[in-house]
């Protein structure tokens, strides 16, 4: 092994490329959606008991800060896991493969995914 090889196990100076960003908030979107499930699961479940429930839960993801916060949430990590998946199945195919293409996609797919977040938080909040 060559003594003259570059170290830098300085974390502050590691830039991560876009396309290793893409690929993290794409497996971070799919945690942040199986929580989700979980609590949807719980309210669905908990809101189906009585009317009165129903009505406390509707209210809660409708009049309630935090639950809208939540909705919009769980609809901006949906929304990018569904660009992101697209861009891999893109990729599958053999396209975007190379360096330039491939930053041109993850590009595409985190702008795709911003966009999602702000119609999803127009649509929660108006």
């Amino acid at each position: 092994m060559s003594k003259t090889r570059p170290v830098n196990l300085d974390i502050k100076t590691i830039r991560l490329p876009i396309t290793a960003i893409a690929s993290i908030l794409h497996r971070i979107s799919a945690v942040i959606i199986w929580v989700g499930l979980g609590m949807a699961l719980a309210a669905g479940y908990f809101s189906l008991q009585s009317n009165d429930n129903f009505d406390a839960v509707f209210g809660f993801i409708t009049e309630n800060f935090i639950g809208q916060f939540i909705v919009w949430g769980l609809l901006t990590a949906f929304g990018y896991y569904i660009v992101a998946t697209l861009k891999h199945i893109i990729q599958d195919f053999g396209h975007f493969e190379e360096l330039e293409s491939g930053l041109m996609i993850a590009r595409v797919a985190i702008g795709l995914g911003i966009l999602l977040s702000i119609f999803s938080g127009v649509w929660v909040w108006l």
